[in-house]
């Protein structure tokens, strides 16, 4: 069982940053592709960025690329998603997700597990 805990969410001005965390734990949580994904009101559950806690690559969406990173803490299983240059449009639910998929892979249905999800708000 893999257990996922978002933090960091809240309100912003355009052109701000927000730091988000997802503190992971499980007993196979190191064998997991970690991503985060968004939901925004109205809309489906959109990829964010992924990355794995053994591995060195990270991908992200296009809409999100050059703007926010993922990266991870591998001695406590905390991944996080540093958000730079929001815009209005980056507002949504953000969840973290544990899965066994195909690496970087967009689909939702490919992840296991998902945390209880952390509100961004950004203002125009």
């Amino acid at each position: 069982q893999v257990q996922l805990v978002e933090s960091g969410g809240g309100l912003v001005e355009a052109g701000g940053s927000l730091r988000l965390s997802c503190a992971a734990s499980g007993r196979t949580i190191n064998t997991y592709q970690m991503a985060w994904f968004r939901q925004a009101p109205g809309k489906e559950r959109e990829f964010v960025a992924a990355t794995h806690w053994l591995g060195v690559n990270s991908y992200y969406a296009a809409s999100v690329k050059d703007r926010f990173t993922i990266s991870r803490e591998n001695a406590n299983y905390t991944l996080y998603l540093q958000m730079n240059t929001l815009k209005p449009e980056d507002t949504a639910v953000y969840f973290c997700a544990a899965g066994h998929g195909a690496s970087g892979t967009h689909y939702p249905g490919e992840y296991n597990y998902w945390g209880q999800g952390t509100q961004v708000t950004v203002s125009s």
